[in-house]
């Protein structure tokens, strides 16, 4: 897989065939059916990833974009161990994490630390600001004495615009804004390498993403941050990001550079969803409207998940599923007409 340029490839996090299924049939009752007089018991399996290959280098933010129900929120929760893998495997560096026990994941949950888009459900209403700092740095430092522990919760809520006499209060006395500020000081406080953020802005004003954004990218310069940034906001991708992995039903069908993937997508899909992003003077992009519906990921469609919207679509995408191939300096695409120069 292409790297970023200018720098040296050293993947921190590796995705490894990733598989994802939720089932939805309900208890064994509500399985069973009858059909022509016979008893029939029939499993529905929701299938959100199917065999997501991602390589997450270290000091890069790599968003990880595409619309509602494509397995992006998947991809970050099996990453942090929340979800388990139905098939393939997760990497940290060298170790296999995805089939770690609780013990085992410990040395683990330091490095690596998630920002919830919820900022109201992700906070303890019942603790206040301080107490929900502190607890991360007892479990995960416990050699900081006490005075210590105040010092770095007071320090890390001045770095994120909070000011550290707050911490008395509430996560109801605050402000969304303010609350997600606390979601990303709970993420920091022990210092991690590695950050799952899950839509962190969405839920947001748009006066207030801009300076969460920019909060997020210090915190990546000054402690040498490598994020996964879950998102659906393309101009948000443009801003923060320095690789995107595009994802349709599961499945990754672009990954590049930001600057590449935009101003050259090479994918049908991608190109359909960047044509949909109003711009304002230039040259305008032709606007890419998709025929049908977005398959069910129940029944995915055989072949490219996507051949049933696509324009260029030919046989051989109804039959063979595309593997992620180079088809740029710094890009990859999963599609058999960009490798094969149908368009």
């Amino acid at each position: 897989m292409n790297s970023t340029p200018g720098q040296e490839s050293e993947s921190l996090v590796s995705v490894r065939n990733l598989y994802r299924y939720f089932n939805v049939s309900g208890g064994w009752l509500d399985q069973i059916s009858i059909s022509k007089g016979k008893m029939v018991r029939k499993v529905e399996m929701v299938k959100a990833l199917n065999g997501i290959n991602l390589e997450i280098e270290k000091g890069e933010a790599l968003c990880l974009v595409g619309e509602s129900g494509c397995g992006k929120t998947t991809v970050g929760r099996t990453v942090m161990g929340l979800l388990s893998p139905t098939r393939g495997s997760v990497h940290y560096r060298e170790s296999r994490i995805d089939t770690l026990d609780r013990k085992g994941m410990l040395p683990f949950r330091r490095k690596m630390q998630m920002i919830f888009q919820n900022h109201h459900a992700s906070l303890n209403p019942r603790k206040t600001v301080a107490k929900t700092l502190l607890e991360p740095i007892r479990f995960h430092q416990p050699e900081l004495s006490l005075p210590e522990q105040r010092d770095k919760v007071a320090s890390i809520m001045e770095s994120v615009g909070v000011d550290a006499g707050w911490g008395a209060r509430f996560p109801h006395e605050f402000s969304g804004g303010q609350r997600q500020r606390i979601s990303i000081a709970r993420a920091l406080i022990v210092d991690p390498e590695f950050i799952v953020a899950d839509e962190p802005i969405s839920a947001l004003d748009v006066s207030i993403q801009a300076q969460v954004l920019n909060l997020l990218m210090e915190a990546r310069e000054e402690r040498g941050l490598t994020y996964l940034f879950v998102t659906h906001d393309l101009s948000v991708v443009e801003h923060f990001g320095s690789r995107v992995a595009v994802m349709y039903l599961g499945r990754v069908c672009e990954v590049g550079q930001v600057g590449e993937v935009f101003s050259e997508p090479r994918h049908p899909y991608t190109q359909a969803l960047l044509s949909a992003i109003p711009k304002v003077g230039g040259e305008k992009r032709r606007h890419v409207k998709l025929k049908g519906e977005v398959p069910t990921p129940i029944d995915l469609p055989s072949g490219c998940i996507f051949h049933s919207r696509c324009p260029h679509a030919r046989e051989i995408c109804s039959k063979e599923a595309p593997e992620l191939v180079s088809a740029g300096e710094w890009t990859d695409v999963a599609c058999h007409g960009v490798r094969e120069n149908w368009f």
